[in-house]
Formats: structure tokens, sequence, C-alpha cells
């Protein structure tokens, strides 16, 4: 796992579509990726992937053997945020109440309204 939102399989960086975690930066960026980790532990996840890329990686929609949506997952517990901009809202519905609050930079990436600070 590279972060809350990005899984590495046969060594191809694949951002999980749909969605938008924390940087690890961010105060719930370690527990977002420490999630992804949890849930992927041991098992085989099956990456369908989409056609655009983000920042050079692959994007793609992930499923657990039981079938479980990894996205969907990590937003419904509140440790990513859907990105209506490339999931047309598909997991908006999972929030948990005022957790764009606790994600503020995440939330803030989505708006357009967040820029890093850049230390030199």
């Amino acid at each position: 796992m590279i972060d809350g939102d990005t899984i590495v399989i046969d060594k191809r960086h694949i951002r999980l579509a749909g969605i938008d975690a924390p940087e690890l930066d961010h105060p719930w960026g370690q527990r977002s990726k420490w999630a992804l980790v949890q849930l992927c532990k041991g098992k085989v996840v099956t990456a369908h992937i989409k056609p655009e890329l983000s920042y050079d990686r692959l994007v793609a929609q992930c499923f657990l053997p039981d079938g479980r949506d990894l996205a969907a997952e990590l937003v419904s517990c509140g440790l990513a945020l859907d990105w209506p901009k490339f999931s047309g809202g598909k997991y908006r519905h999972l929030e948990p109440a005022d957790v764009r609050r606790k994600l503020w930079r995440a939330h803030a990436r989505q708006n357009g309204t967040w820029q890093p600070t850049i230390n030199n």
C-alpha cells in the first residue's frame, strides 16, 4: 500500500477509482493507509482497470475475494471521501456524518481550495 487510495499490484501503482483519501501527512492519512493494508492483507485483490490515468497511476475499481469494493469500505469507515467528479456520487451515501469536516484537506482538495505548503 502506498496510501489510503493507492495500492500496488504486480509492481503497478493503482489508484482506487472514485474516492479521495487523506495524504499521509494529514492526521487521518496513516489511519487510512493502514485500514487499506488490513483490508487487503493476505487476500487476492481484483482490479477492474478504468481507461483514465491519475498522475501516471492506473485507476481501477478494486474488489476483495468476498466481493467487497475497497473504495466503499474506506468511505463507509470514514477514512476516504466520495469524489463525485470521478464517481458520479456512487459512494456519497456511505460517508459518515461530518466526515468531510474530519477529512477537511481531502475535501478542500476536491473543491480546488487547498494548496499544499512548499517547504524549502
